[in-house]
C-alpha cells in the first residue's frame, strides 16, 4: 500500500504528466507534426486538444479526493464570506471577460465546423480592460479561485504545482505572442504585469487601443 508521502508523490507526477502532455500538444512541433503526415486532422486539433485536456484532468483531480490530508486551513466565520466573495467575483469577472473572446475558435468548433486547416488563428491582437491591468487575466482569476479555497494537503500540494506551472506556461506562451504581434507586444510585456496585477503598472484604453493598431499594420505590412 502507498503510505501519504507516496500519495502526494503520485499526485504530483500526475500534474506534472498532465501538463507536459498540455504544453506539447499545444505546441508548434506537434502541430506541425500533424500537418505532415495527417493534415485532413488539422481541423478537428483544437477540438480534440481541449477534449484530451478535460479527459486527462480527471486522473490529478479523482486523486486529490482520494488522498486524505489535514487542513492548512478552512474558512469560517466572517472570513468564509471574505474569501467565498473574492472567488465569486474572479468567477464573474472571467465570465465577462469572455465577450471579448471568440469562444467558437477557442474551443475549436469554428475550426472544425468550416473545415478550416488551422489548429488556432491568433487574429489581430486584443486587449480587453482586464489585459489593461494584467497581461493574463484567466490565469489571475484561476489563482484567486485557486487559493481562496479550503486547504488540505493534496489541494496545497496541487495549488502550488498549478501556480508553477501557470507561471513557467505563461513565459512559454509569450514566446509565441511576441512572435504573433512583435513589437507592440514586447512594449506591452513591459508596462503590464504577468499574473498578478500591480499597482502603477497599468495601460489607459487609449494605450492599449494604439498597441493593437500597431500590431495590426505590423501584421498588414508582414504580408
Amino acid at each position: 500500500m502507498f503510505n501519504q508521502v507516496d500519495k502526494l508523490a503520485l499526485l504530483v507526477m500526475s500534474w506534472i504528466v498532465y501538463f507536459t502532455i498540455h504544453s506539447i500538444l499545444a505546441g508548434t512541433t506537434a502541430k506541425g507534426w500533424v500537418v505532415r503526415h495527417w493534415p485532413h486532422l488539422m481541423p478537428v486539433y483544437r477540438l480534440s486538444y481541449n477534449a484530451i485536456a478535460l479527459v486527462l484532468l480527471l486522473v490529478p483531480v479523482t486523486l486529490i479526493y482520494q488522498i486524505n490530508g489535514e487542513y492548512w486551513w478552512r474558512w469560517t466565520g466572517a472570513v468564509w464570506w471574505v474569501a467565498n466573495g473574492v472567488a465569486l467575483m474572479a468567477g464573474l469577472a472571467f465570465l465577462w471577460s469572455l465577450r471579448y473572446y471568440d469562444g467558437a475558435t477557442f474551443v475549436g468548433w469554428r475550426q472544425a465546423s468550416r473545415g478550416l486547416p488551422r489548429a488556432e488563428d491568433p487574429g489581430a491582437l486584443q486587449l480587453s480592460p482586464f489585459h489593461r491591468i494584467v497581461r493574463h487575466p484567466w490565469y489571475f482569476f484561476g489563482l484567486v479561485i485557486l487559493w481562496t479555497r479550503d486547504m488540505n494537503t493534496p489541494f496545497l500540494v496541487s495549488a502550488i504545482t498549478i501556480t508553477l506551472y501557470l507561471w513557467v506556461g505563461s513565459r512559454l506562451e509569450e514566446r509565441k505572442l511576441v512572435y504573433y504581434y512583435g513589437e507592440a507586444y514586447r512594449e506591452y510585456r513591459k508596462r503590464v504585469p504577468g499574473l498578478i496585477p500591480l499597482p502603477g503598472r497599468t495601460i489607459s484604453a487609449k494605450d492599449a487601443d494604439r498597441l493593437m493598431r500597431s500590431s495590426l499594420a505590423s501584421n498588414e505590412s508582414a504580408t
